[in-house]
């Protein structure tokens, strides 16, 4: 139907320009469909809706379809009659469901509002994440809003990961999500030979409701608790992370080719005589980025080449629906759940050293000062001159150690132009303002068994910043790139402190004497100032803590409404197109530029939010993994001693993180004291009614460990005397 052939009713709907760009023929939006609702003012049935659209009968299916999706996002909502009613006016809120491992419960509001308390009666008809409308009754006894369901939209769960207990003759499953806190009953003959304490997947065949628990089937037996890697496994099911390709992913990547054709270098600039290099962990398995530097008048030539995984996977076919799905690589320890089939991750999009390779290369002009003065992108074929390590580049350019072959000693000059390079980079970066915070990263080391016998902090040297300077420079570039030639493309972004946070901080530091610049909007740079003048006090690491908490996660988004930390206006993603797909949709966004076209995957506002979840979901998988190792490293430690300090401060007790051992743990309020303890958000601190004694997030102490469970995850501690 095209804009002229529609009715003046249809021609009335505020967002069709929008929707023509999606449809040929476009049905009324959600937006207009609620005005039309609103306009109303009371129920109406379908009939009737399809002649207030103009709804036309080739389109009645489409249109139930779209109405259908709407109620299951709670836009609209069917009274007992069939007719349409806006949830807003029969006072229903719609949201997702966040249990606690207490059996309470909230709704987390689609609107944004205020969360909704759901106490455990009300938690028994749904299960973490569900999505249901709730009506508000009052107040429950802390002031929050309070909520009864009326109806559940939507279940989040269909297979859950846990532990069989068996008790008088009734197996049950006990999630491994501690937010899931209703056991699920395994159905009459639905037990496939589970023994009791075993770690399973179970099928819900039943949902749960008012009157009954969820029932399930157990569908796979994963083993024991113990058994190597069983961490894993749990983790991967727990958050539903998809780590099997499917056969037609496979057999795309199967029927690639496992070298260049000749064809593929046609259209392409041969960099195959530069001597670009890749510089990655001692553990590195994918190398996506090789870099050469060289001095070019007052200031230098920057040649980043990125894997070109676009050329191999290419839109709506397995391989990108796989891609798209997991978002991302996840990296656990010893395991890595690659983004692509391995054919691709450590093969064609691998830059191997001393093999063709195809790339997307950003080749910038950077003057003396460090700013980029001109760029271009363009494909090209090289072949990486060799694979060096961090602490190998480093030691070289050190002058610890001497490269040892021909190769290596012919590479040199070009790393110190390089590292030359990196060094007025960092003073741009300081300039410009941009943040740095100091964390300590850590890594474990495992036995035979698979088993960890130490963790030990990693130290990050020049030649892994070096590396970061140079991505960041090509990120930056990729981003200017798309959005002065309007090319739509997902932003990287990270925003300042919401106001809440930033009246929180400030009151914080007023405790110390000292301030924030920037009145109610501070940047990054006075972020940056403060972090400078406070380097040299003892409670530095305390403070640099809070200021990190006050800032906003990084996310996906076509917006762009720059990166607060880094202090840009504009970035983007387009170093690791292997292991992260906002960085595929990046290369075939320019790609799409430099033919003359436009590139639409769909839209850009949905992708950037699933991509920002998947992202979300890795971390708090390795999370999960790595907490559970812990757990299970300090289990012969229990009764040991150890210093530390405290990580956060929770209404119930305090997180400590040990010196050298590099895991917390928790001491419990009632571990704290014989005395009620007041806590306080604002000052990050406990604090004693009767003898004042104060508990503040970044004090040291004495602890003695005297409990760590594998089953729940916890590490506790109580508080011990110095020796």
């Amino acid at each position: 139907m095209s804009i002229m052939k529609m009715s003046a009713i249809r021609r009335l709907d505020p967002y069709l320009e929008r929707e023509l760009k999606h449809y040929e023929q476009p049905l009324p939006s959600r937006e207009y469909i609620q005005q039309i609702l609103e306009e109303q003012g009371r129920p109406v049935g379908f009939d009737e809706l399809c002649a207030l659209l103009d709804i036309q009968k080739t389109e009645c299916e489409p249109f139930q379809r779209r109405l259908r999706a709407m109620e299951r996002e709670a836009q609209l909502l069917r009274n007992r009659k069939a007719s349409y009613i806006l949830p807003e006016r029969a006072s229903l809120i719609a949201g997702r469901v966040e249990g606690h491992p207490d059996g309470y419960g909230f709704l987390i509001p689609d609107d944004g509002s205020e969360d909704l308390a759901l106490e455990a009666r009300q938690m028994s008809k749904v299960l973490h994440r569900d999505r249901a409308l709730v009506r508000v009754v009052g107040t429950d006894r802390r002031g929050r809003r309070e909520g009864v369901i009326v109806e559940v939209l939507e279940r989040a769960n269909s297979r859950v990961v846990g532990r069989v207990l068996l008790e008088h003759g009734i197996a049950v499953v006990v999630p491994e999500n501690r937010r899931i806190n209703q056991d699920i009953l395994v159905a009459p003959n639905g037990n496939i030979s589970a023994r009791s304490g075993e770690v399973v997947t179970v099928e819900i065949i039943e949902q749960p409701d008012r009157h009954s628990k969820p029932i399930g089937r157990i569908v796979e037996v994963l083993g024991n608790y113990a058994d190597p890697g069983m961490e894993i496994e749990i983790a991967l099911r727990k958050h539903e992370l998809p780590f099997e390709f499917s056969s037609s992913a496979l057999a795309e990547a199967a029927a690639l080719p496992d070298t260049l054709d000749p064809v593929d270098r046609e259209g392409r600039i041969d960099l195959r005589a530069l001597p670009l290099v890749t510089i990655d962990g001692e553990t590195a398995r994918d190398f996506d980025d090789a870099v050469f530097a060289e001095t070019q008048g007052p200031g230098w030539r920057l040649v980043v080449a990125i894997a070109d995984v676009s050329h191999y996977v290419q839109p709506a076919t397995a391989l990108d629906r796989e891609a798209r799905e997991r978002g991302n690589s996840v990296y656990f320890p010893r395991r890595v759940i690659p983004m692509l089939p391995e054919k691709l991750s450590n093969g064609l999009c691998s830059l191997n050293p001393d093999v063709e390779r195809l790339a997307m290369v950003c080749d910038m002009l950077i003057d003396r000062h460090g700013e980029i003065t001109d760029y271009r992108f363009y494909p090209a074929v090289f072949r990486s001159q060799a694979r060096l390590t961090y602490d190998q580049v480093w030691n070289w350019l050190a002058g610890v150690a001497r490269p040892e072959s021909d190769l290596h000693r012919g590479l040199l000059p070009h790393l110190q132009t390089l590292y030359a390079l990196f060094k007025v980079l960092v003073d741009a970066r300081g300039k410009r303002g941009a943040i740095d915070f100091e964390t300590i990263e850590t890594m474990m080391l495992f036995n035979a068994q698979g088993k960890i016998e130490n963790i030990v902090p990693v130290r990050r040297n020049d030649a892994h910043r070096v590396i970061e300077e140079c991505m960041l420079a090509a990120n930056v570039c990729a981003s200017d790139f798309l959005q002065t030639r309007r090319q739509p493309c997902l932003y990287r972004i990270h925003q300042g402190p919401t106001a809440e946070k930033l009246e929180a901080l400030r009151n914080f530091l007023k405790e110390f004497g000292i301030g924030l610049g920037g009145g109610d909007d501070p940047t990054a740079r006075d972020y940056a100032e403060l972090l400078e003048s406070i380097k040299a006090r003892p409670d530095a690491q305390l403070l640099q803590t809070v200021m990190l908490r006050s800032l906003r996660q990084a996310m996906y988004s076509p917006d762009n409404v720059g990166h607060f930390g880094l202090s840009y206006e504009h970035y983007t993603h387009f170093t690791s197109p292997i292991r992260r797909y906002p960085d595929l949709l990046i290369h075939r966004s320019i790609k799409a530029v430099l033919a003359g076209t436009h590139y639409q995957p769909g839209k850009w506002d949905d992708i950037g939010l699933h991509c920002s979840m998947t992202e979300r979901r890795a971390d708090e998988a390795t999370r999960d993994v790595s907490n559970w190792l812990k757990c299970y490293y300090m289990r012969d430690r229990i009764g040991e001693c150890f210093s530390g300090t405290i990580a956060a401060v929770v209404p119930f007790g305090i997180f400590v993180a040990l010196d050298e051992v590099y895991v917390e743990g928790l001491v419990h309020v009632s571990e704290l004291g014989d005395e009620y303890f007041q806590y306080d958000s604002i000052k990050h601190q406990m604090l004693g009614e009767r003898t004042g004694h104060r508990y503040r997030l970044g004090d040291r102490l004495q602890v003695k460990l005297v409990r760590a469970d594998l089953e729940t995850g916890r590490i506790d501690f109580v508080l011990s005397e110095p020796s």
